[in-house]
C-alpha cells in the first residue's frame, strides 16, 4: 500500500469517527491529525509533480 493510500485510509477512518458522540478533545485531535494528513497528501502530490516533469 502506498503512502498516499495508507494517508487517504487514515483520513477516512478519522472523518467516521468524527461522526460519533466525541468529546471536545478528542474532536479537537482528530481535526489536527486530519490537517496533518492534509498537509502530508500535498507535499506527496507535489512531490510526484516535480518527479513526473
Amino acid at each position: 500500500m502506498s503512502a498516499v493510500a495508507k494517508l487517504l485510509a487514515q483520513k477516512e477512518q478519522l472523518l467516521a469517527r468524527l461522526d460519533t458522540d466525541l468529546g471536545p478533545n478528542e474532536r479537537a485531535e482528530i481535526q489536527v491529525l486530519l490537517a496533518k494528513i492534509e498537509t502530508a497528501l500535498k507535499l506527496l502530490g507535489s512531490q510526484n509533480s516535480a518527479a513526473a516533469e
